[in-house]
């Protein structure tokens, strides 16, 4: 267990699993609940260091695959890690590159993302069809680690050691056991199978992992199965991880996703920190923290910032519209974010419609200061 870093519980909501702590890492304390910022290539998109401080993150997410491709690990390493590297000096979280067998594997095969979380029914033909399909075309799944195809042409491995040897190079705070992260349009058989490979490799990640200064967090994979579930969170429980990723899909709608999500819940050990990977849209926070989450990461915010979906208390805008080319109000009234102190409605519609740069970063300011604020709010009334 790595001795830099505590999780103190210090407020539990009433009504439901919500709770309210602090994480001490080496770069300083997480507030939990949290919302963590994307920023893949060591960059959250159109944003400096400073926007995203200023945007009220306090964690900032990046991606192991994305950073060992052409040999960015290694400049990373020597500019003394991501914290220097990109300029943040608050906490830092690496994803595994676990997501990426899923991404460019399966889910390139069955034409679905991360975002394709919910599906309208049961036993569609292309669910059926995929739940026969063992093998994507893309990538191999090995028991020693997964080859990639990359568009050069060329192949690369990752394996546990391998994940966990960059992801120390790199720095983070808080990095992931590599896992396999599935379809949801896989069936039962497969999900248990690549379940019990995630499991082995939880086991190798441990053990190749050698910096104290960085916590490790396990993932519960299992798809959309209770028993499943169930048993991955007592494999990943008794390799005594520093905290839980949720990996992978937890079904086919929301209800079933939080459903499940709350079975999961109930059966980790209260004292360690839970992450769930990839999920963050503004309608999705307050169930996540209703359900015992602690800390969630999510692309959707600056992505939809950046095509022109902005976040408002009733839902989103899109500011590319007509309806905004003479709305003189801020994009959304009380917003403390720089874009709704200095600018209107009108002048990011302006901005959007004449493609200005400026418009990425103002956009992308409004929607994280507007997760991270309601984020904040949730905290303070547990």
């Amino acid at each position: 267990m790595e001795t830099a870093f505590h999780f103190d519980i210090t407020k539990k909501s009433l009504h439901s699993k919500a709770r309210r702590g602090r994480f001490h890492t080496p770069h300083g304390v997480i507030e939990t609940p949290a919302f963590v910022t994307v920023g893949t290539n060591a960059s959250v998109k159109a944003l400096s260091s400073e926007d995203v401080l200023e945007a009220g993150s306090q964690v900032v997410l990046a991606n192991a695959y994305h950073l060992l491709l052409g040999g960015r690990t290694e400049v990373v390493e020597k500019a003394g890690g991501l914290h220097t590297f990109m300029n943040w000096q608050g906490p830092m979280m690496t994803d595994s590159g676990g997501f990426q067998v899923f991404s460019l594997g399966f889910g390139k095969d069955h034409k679905v993302g991360r975002n394709t979380t919910l599906f309208p029914g049961e036993g569609s033909s292309s669910e059926m069809r995929a739940r026969d399909v063992y093998t994507p075309s893309d990538i191999k799944i090995l028991e020693e680690g997964v080859i990639f195809r990359l568009l050069s042409g060329e192949r690369m491995s990752l394996t546990p050691e391998k994940s966990i040897a960059i992801q120390e190079r790199l720095g983070a705070d808080i990095i992931f056991a590599f896992d396999e992260c599935t379809s949801p349009l896989s069936g039962y058989d497969y999900q248990k199978e690549a379940m019990g490979r995630t499991h082995r490799w939880a086991e190798r990640s441990r053990n190749a992992h050698t910096r104290k200064d960085q916590a490790l967090f396990g993932i519960i994979q299992g798809g959309e199965w209770q028993d499943l579930r169930e048993e991955s969170v007592k494999a990943i429980s008794a390799l005594d991880f520093s905290g839980f990723g949720m990996g992978g899909y937890f079904g086919k709608t929301k209800e079933k996703m939080y459903e499940l999500l709350n079975f999961v819940t109930e059966r980790l050990p209260e004292q360690k920190p839970r992450h769930h990977l990839g999920i963050g849209r503004p309608e999705d926070i307050p169930k996540l923290i209703d359900a015992g989450i602690d800390m969630f990461d999510c692309a959707a915010p600056t992505r939809e910032a950046r095509n022109g979906t902005l976040y408002v208390s009733n839902g989103t805008i899109s500011i590319g519209n007509g309806e905004f080319r003479e709305d003189f109000k801020p994009t959304e009234e009380g917003c403390g974010c720089v874009a709704c102190s200095n600018f209107t409605r009108a002048y990011l519609h302006h901005l959007i419609r004449g493609k200005e740069l400026l418009y990425y970063r103002l956009a992308s300011i409004h929607n994280l200061y507007f997760v991270n604020n309601l984020v904040r709010e949730i905290r303070e009334r547990i």
